[in-house]
Order: structure tokens, then sequence, then C-alpha cells
């Protein structure tokens, strides 16, 4: 009975470091009429801000209403190169190569990309 629970525990111990240890990326890989990008686990597209900088979002407020952020939850780790900053509101926000990412809210479906060059050239694809 001792080796049954002991084989138990060291069961439950391993399944618990690999799920920690193979955590999956907050996004996926999508393909666009511009190429390669990052999205969101709906596949919709996700875009960079020139006006963020040093891991800082400056998309606040009525321009978060359009540019929703990649939410990060509490229990969501950084790794690889993707980090998570602290917004303005308490709240969470996953960033990759230092760039808190969006997604944009007129886009309709997978493989949009109307934000794109958005506000003179500020809103970028994210891209791999």
């Amino acid at each position: 009975m001792k080796t049954s629970i002991s084989f138990a525990l060291a069961t439950a111990v391993s399944f618990a470091f690999a799920s920690t240890a193979f955590a999956a990326p907050p996004t996926k890989t999508g393909t666009t009429a511009k190429g390669s990008v990052l999205t969101d686990s709906k596949g919709m597209t996700l875009y960079t801000f020139d006006k963020d900088a040093d891991g800082k979002s400056a998309c606040n407020g009525p321009c978060a209403t359009n540019w929703p952020v990649l939410k990060a939850e509490a229990s969501d780790k950084a790794e690889g190169g993707y980090t998570i900053i602290s917004r303005d509101d308490g709240s969470k926000q996953w960033a990759y190569k230092g760039k808190p990412l969006y997604t944009f809210a007129k886009d309709q479906k997978a493989g949009d990309i109307t934000g794109d060059g958005f506000l003179n050239g500020a809103w970028h694809l994210a891209q791999p």
C-alpha cells in the first residue's frame, strides 16, 4: 500500500512539473496577406503600437476600447520572448520582445489586418 501511495504522489508531482515546464505561449502564428503574424487564441491578428515604450502601454481609455489588450491572467508566467506588463488600471497585458500586444476592434475575422498602418503608421502587425 505504501508503495502505491508513493507512486501516486510521484506521478502527481511529475504531472505538475510537466504542465508548467511545457506551458503554451500566449499567442499563435497565423497567415495574412502580408505574411506570418502573431494571433490571439481565436486567430485574431495582434498588433504593436509605436507610442509604447520600455514595456509600458501608452494605449489606455478609449484607445484600449479600439485596441483591446492581449490580457494576461494572474496565473500566467512570462517565458521566452513573452513578458507580462502592468497597465495603468492595474490589469496585466502580454508583451512580445518588450512590445505590448493588442487586437483591433475593427478586425472581423481571423486573418484581417485592417489595423496595420493605422494612426499614420503607428500600429504594426506583430510578427513572430
